[in-house]
């Protein structure tokens, strides 16, 4: 996983800092109220806090909501602000995410959603399995 660059370029409150250091230093995804639960001591006290870190740093692409597990998770590709598709495998086992940055999948979704006459403006896929760490733990 690469370290994420572009948090640097955009200036940061206190509260967004705080959610983005928890997420990037986080080895799971995590919920709002267990951002929450690990912001607490510096003073964000209420949930409205974190969900408003949260949309702006959404906005700014420095962390992407995972829908399936209700969850967030940084960025880990500095290029993906200018794809339209980010894919993620999430292990099952483990929790491990990994962002998947693909041109192929890109242009086969883009190709499948203009067969419907839809043109796609973002794309998020999950994929669900087991990591190559947990499959030889196995």
């Amino acid at each position: 996983m690469s370290v994420h660059t572009h948090a640097d370029q955009h200036p940061l409150t206190k509260n967004q800092t705080l959610v983005y250091d928890a997420l990037t230093h986080a080895k799971a995804p995590l919920s709002a109220y267990a951002i929450l639960d690990g912001v607490r001591e510096h003073g964000i006290r209420a949930p409205l806090q974190v969900y408003r870190a949260l949309d702006k740093l959404l906005e700014l692409g420095l962390v992407h909501r995972l829908e399936s597990l209700n969850s967030f998770v940084a960025c880990s590709n500095s290029e993906c602000g200018s794809r339209e598709t980010v894919a993620f495998a999430i292990c099952e086992n483990c929790s491990r995410v990994s962002e998947i940055a693909n041109s192929e999948l890109e242009t086969l979704l883009g190709t499948i959603a203009a067969a419907d006459h839809f043109k796609v403006h973002a794309a998020t896929v999950e994929l669900r399995g087991i990591c190559k760490s947990c499959q030889t733990v196995s």
